[in-house]
């Protein structure tokens, strides 16, 4: 009986015990364990993160932090850390936080628009993927990449085409770099290639070219009347006269890019480079700018007109005032002077 009695409280204690542990089991993984308010989190994780990374990454979120860490440790997830983004939602348990990090790395959108120079493309970069801006800079202009792309240091810029694209977050340098080679490639395709060779102009020329028009008018639908006037300059063989090119070759010449510059001088016009479009024939060896699509097919589809010159028109601010000769031109010019003269304008 004695026996019996203790054999009954062994199997009610295991009893507890058991229920007890299922309990903590239930409690530590199947329970919420978020502390946001919101409906979602965005959590990033680096390439080469520890457990110790992760939990502090996701310690903001999270109720309690210990019970995630052994319900990490008991799905092995500590020893298989991905890298990426990933998406935590409010009430999520910790087997459910467990499991979207093991498999749930959701892609970004990249945006970037028109940069100057692959130092500011690298910086903007840098802050929506994971890799830092002087992997990307070093990158874009390794010399064995630009080569096998048909590129160099002065057109490597027209390889990244504004716009947005789907990236995972953890892509690293040569990723990018590679991605936007694949795009380069896509967006130049037959008909884009037959006009720039209507044209007689390269795939750089017309980069080069449709930087220019994206400097001279931030009006897309003038974009292409304004590429008409240089299409018709380039064969009659006039140099373009372009101030933007101007603008750039001293920003250049100084390493200072973030000058303004509201008024091209004289003076400048002399300015020894061979991006001063007052000085050397052609289009310059390199984009001034990234130039948008739009910009881009202005150039592969220009106006058709006999416009040869162009003013900003300070009567309809943000457009041009266009010219068939020189003489009507500079009545145009004078206007436009008289207008900048009047504010104060002397850079």
């Amino acid at each position: 009986m004695y026996i019996k009695k203790i054999l009954v409280i062994i199997v009610v204690l295991g009893a507890i015990g058991m229920g007890v542990f299922a309990w903590y089991v239930f409690n530590t993984a199947f329970s919420g364990n978020t502390a946001f308010n919101n409906k979602e989190a965005h959590v990033y994780i680096s390439t080469n993160a520890t457990i110790e990374d992760v939990v502090a990454e996701l310690e903001p979120l999270l109720e309690d932090k210990e019970s995630f860490y052994a319900v990490a440790g008991q799905k092995k997830y500590s020893g298989n850390i991905k890298a990426g983004h990933f998406i935590i939602k409010k009430g999520m348990t910790n087997n459910d936080i467990v499991n979207t990090l093991r498999s749930r790395n959701i892609p970004i959108n990249v945006k970037f628009n028109n940069q100057e120079r692959l130092e500011d493309l690298a910086g903007h970069i840098s802050t929506q993927i994971e890799a830092d801006s002087i992997s990307l800079l070093e990158s874009m202009r390794d010399p064995e990449f630009l080569k096998e792309v048909g590129l160099n240091k002065e057109t490597a810029l027209s390889l990244y085409i504004p716009n947005t694209y789907e990236f995972y977050w953890n892509s690293s340098a040569e990723t990018f770099r590679s991605r936007m080679n694949t795009e380069y490639e896509r967006f130049w395709n037959e008909s884009r290639m037959q006009k720039a060779k209507k044209l007689n102009l390269s795939k750089e020329q017309v980069m080069s070219l449709a930087s220019i028009v994206q400097k001279e008018t931030a009006k897309v639908d003038e974009r292409s009347r304004v590429a008409g006037v240089y299409v018709n300059r380039l064969k009659v063989g006039m140099l373009l006269q372009a101030d933007p090119t101007v603008i750039y070759a001293i920003k250049r010449e100084s390493g200072d890019y973030n000058q303004i510059i509201k008024r091209v001088l004289y003076k400048d016009l002399e300015l020894d480079s061979p991006y001063n479009t007052y000085k050397y024939a052609g289009v310059p060896p390199g984009p001034i700018t990234m130039p948008d699509i739009s910009s881009i097919d202005a150039v592969l589809d220009p106006e058709k007109h006999d416009y040869y010159y162009f003013v900003a028109d300070v009567t309809n601010f943000g457009y041009h005032k266009f010219a068939k000769n020189l003489a009507q031109h500079n009545v145009n010019k004078v206007e436009y002077v008289r207008w900048v003269n009047s504010q104060g304008l002397n850079r």
